[in-house]
């Protein structure tokens, strides 16, 4: 049996062009969904020409007609979504679509983050993780075959500041530590996140499953992304540790949506949003365990690059 085919949803925004880049370097056939506007923007031009050069099919069709999903769908087995979060909730003709056409194995919806349904800041994120459960739970209700993938944060956010919110660089004299500076995040690289996404779209152990990310050497709690920074620099930082209250004052008296940075803080570095639960004993499965040989950048390997760049920052 060949490899599946692949439509790519969202294909021009940084992770789908990933994945799509991924799914064709895994030899399957794969397709792009093309709406026409995105030939005017010379960016997202750009994408589609390499894709195209690489062997992918452009498909003119956009999420809001859903007989130009239908169509594309017909001509697949797979379908992946990589929307933007805000996008979240405008999957629902996706799924209608993918029910008309009947023949998709297998749907892997715009998650690529935390677990909606594992975060424990409903009253703080104004939906962000509520529009992506109502998604499952739309999918589950119709009967769709899916993969969900929970690969927890993208290592170029929060990660390039060291998780210095307003900062777009590392720091190098005093750093902020939210919490007990125990609590254990995860970062995963967009391109790992990518070729970990297709490397399960054949996979059975997957099939109507939570896929979650969490590699060897990109599991750190604050404490010891400073340990390894200072470990770099060669010098000890300053260390202020913010309270979970004073934290949680903070994200009240900041706006929305400026106070988001705050809030994604909050889920995984003191309520641990990413790392409370036992993979295994929720029912999903491990991906690094899943592809032992996928090969990925890790955290200290991601500060090492920071690194040089800060040394060309400075000379």
């Amino acid at each position: 049996m060949g490899k599946s085919r692949v439509l790519m949803i969202g294909a021009t925004g940084n992770l789908g062009h990933e994945i799509a880049k991924a799914s064709l370097q895994s030899s399957h056939p794969t397709f792009v969904l093309v709406r026409d506007s995105a030939f005017s923007h010379p960016h997202k031009c750009h994408i589609l020409q390499t894709l195209s050069d690489a062997g992918a099919t452009l498909l003119k069709g956009s999420i809001e007609d859903e007989s130009s999903l239908v169509e594309a769908m017909k001509q697949v087995d797979v379908v992946i979504c990589a929307v933007s979060s805000q996008q979240a909730l405008d999957q629902k003709p996706v799924i209608k679509a993918i029910k008309r056409a009947g023949c998709i194995k297998k749907f892997i919806p715009s998650e690529f983050g935390l677990d909606p349904e594992k975060t424990q800041i409903s009253h703080l994120d104004h939906g962000f993780y509520s529009r992506k459960a109502e998604i499952r739970q739309l999918i589950e209700a119709e009967g769709i075959p899916f993969t969900y993938i929970s690969c927890n944060f993208f290592m170029n956010y929060l990660l390039p500041s060291l998780v210095q919110p307003g900062s777009k660089t590392p720091p190098m004299d005093k750093v902020t530590i939210f919490g007990s500076g125990n609590v254990k995040g995860v970062f995963v690289k967009q391109s790992d996140v990518a070729a970990f996404t297709i490397s399960t779209v054949d996979d059975p152990r997957t099939l109507n499953k939570v896929v979650y990310l969490r590699p060897p050497g990109n599991v750190y709690s604050m404490n010891e992304l400073v340990e390894l920074w200072e470990s770099k620099i060669g010098k000890k930082l300053d260390k202020v540790y913010v309270t979970e209250e004073e934290l949680l004052k903070k994200i009240k008296e900041t706006p929305f949506p400026n106070n988001m940075d705050m809030v994604f803080i909050y889920s995984a570095f003191v309520k641990g949003d990413q790392t409370y639960f036992d993979i295994e004993g929720s029912g999903g499965v491990d991906g690094a365990q899943l592809y032992p040989l996928q090969k990925y950048t890790t955290i200290s390997g991601y500060l090492d690059s920071l690194l040089e760049e800060s040394k060309l920052w400075s000379s």
